[in-house]
């Protein structure tokens, strides 16, 4: 049986979002379906803006705006234009990229858009991260913060960090066996080619399995709002927590 759509605007957004448990000053890395909510007043800017209004001037917005493709690797290198290349993560990752404010880190293909202090922090030498999520990347560097990982209307398929995890525990399914040359073109039109290790995505995951206890543990908290589940994730927590699985069982994260 089909949910009817409901209306969510500005105010029921900021509400669920403070329910759940960010404020003022948080840093958060969000991951996002619009059409998860029903019909929002407004459309992605709404989102954007309850976001903005929950952490404060004095917090951050952490928003990845991918890129990477499956064929990407030595044979067929990606070319990222920070100004002009999409991300295929959704309408609200490309309306928060098109903010005056927001700033773009320079991977070729796990780049994140960033509003709020911690900006350059995160986004610094992204480009000259070995790995797309590893621990000289914006996803470690802003659990190391303290910060949150916000999934809005999306499961833990959507959860990036995790990447992180398996990078930082070098299992063996998921980085490339050889360096891919890649063209970066920076903000003021500068091209440079970087060697980088990226992601294959040859091995199936089954990144919900961490869901349950992640609950059960505290990590992680749930709200409704409109037609969306909200989850809210200790980032350093979550790290913490998946790397133990992940030295004692490898393929923890692997879908059997």
């Amino acid at each position: 049986m089909k949910v009817p759509d409901m209306n969510v605007d500005l105010g029921t957004i900021v509400e669920s979002l403070k329910l759940l448990g960010l404020k003022n000053g948080d840093a958060v890395l969000v991951h996002s379906s619009l059409s998860s909510f029903g019909y929002v007043e407004g459309g992605s800017e709404t989102v954007i803006k309850a976001l903005i209004r929950c952490v404060g001037e004095e917090g951050t917005i952490v928003i990845p705006t991918l890129t990477g493709k499956r064929e990407d690797g030595p044979d067929n290198p990606p070319v990222f234009d920070v100004r002009n290349t999409p991300c295929w993560t959704g309408r609200i990752p490309n309306e928060f990229m098109k903010d005056p404010r927001s700033k773009r880190s320079l991977h070729p293909t796990h780049s994140v858009s960033v509003i709020g202090p911690l900006t350059e922090f995160l986004i610094k030498d992204h480009e000259n991260s070995i790995t797309p999520c590893g621990k000289e990347s914006p996803y470690y560097r802003l659990a190391q913060k303290g910060g949150y990982i916000l999934l809005i209307g999306v499961n833990q398929e959507s959860n990036s960090t995790l990447h992180t995890v398996e990078e930082i525990a070098k299992v063996p399914y998921h980085m490339q066996k050889m360096p891919t040359n890649c063209v970066i073109i920076d903000y003021n039109g500068n091209k440079s080619i970087k060697s980088l290790y990226l992601h294959d995505w040859g091995t199936p995951r089954n990144f919900q399995v961490i869901d349950n206890d992640l609950e059960k543990l505290g990590i992680m908290r749930k709200e409704k709002c409109g037609n969306s589940t909200l989850r809210l994730i200790k980032s350093i927590d979550m790290i913490e927590y998946v790397l133990n699985k992940l030295i004692h069982n490898p393929e923890y994260l692997v879908k059997k």
